[in-house]
């Protein structure tokens, strides 16, 4: 007997595309996914990464600050010993001055004038004595203009005053 397939054609060709059809929806379908997850990994492996260098830098940013503080501390302290050490340049350097200044007044100083009080504001001596007579007190003023450690005596006060005849004269300048 002859073999007669009786379904049709179509039906059998259509089920097999449909079948083909599912399977290839099937595999795109698994594709995509397979995709994305990689796409989803490949993106959290970068964002994880830049978590990582943004915390690297923030511990060498509070490194950075600690080592800041400790310069600031270093340039305090510096401040400081440089202040000492320009005060101790300046009493290095005014050592000598008081020397040349008891020496000035000595050389300026003329017969008949005695001082008896010597008094230092700063820059400002403010020198007290007696004297024989007002032109031993002009004379000592000159002096001490032409001295050029002292500049611009001041005479305060001059009076006569008893008690001493020989230097009747009480002077104050600065």
């Amino acid at each position: 007997m002859a073999r007669i397939n009786l379904l049709p054609w179509r039906a059998e060709r259509r089920k097999l595309r449909q079948k083909e059809f599912v399977s290839m929806l099937g595999l795109a379908a698994g594709a995509a996914l397979l995709i994305s997850f990689l796409i989803v990994m490949y993106y959290s492996g970068q964002v994880e990464g830049q978590q990582n260098r943004n915390s690297y830098l923030r511990n060498e940013i509070l490194l950075v600050d600690e080592q800041i503080k400790q310069i600031e501390e270093l340039d305090k302290k510096k401040g400081k010993l440089l202040a000492r050490k320009e005060v101790i340049e300046q009493l290095q350097a005014n050592r000598s001055q008081m020397v040349h200044l008891f020496d000035s007044l000595v050389r300026t100083i003329p017969d008949g004038v005695t001082l008896t009080s010597i008094k230092q504001e700063g820059e400002i001596l403010t020198l007290g004595g007696r004297s024989q007579s007002n032109a031993r007190v002009s004379t000592y003023m000159r002096n001490l203009e032409g001295s050029g450690w002292m500049t611009g005596p001041d005479l305060n006060i001059i009076e006569a005053k008893a008690g001493n005849a020989g230097l009747p004269y009480e002077f104050n300048l600065k």
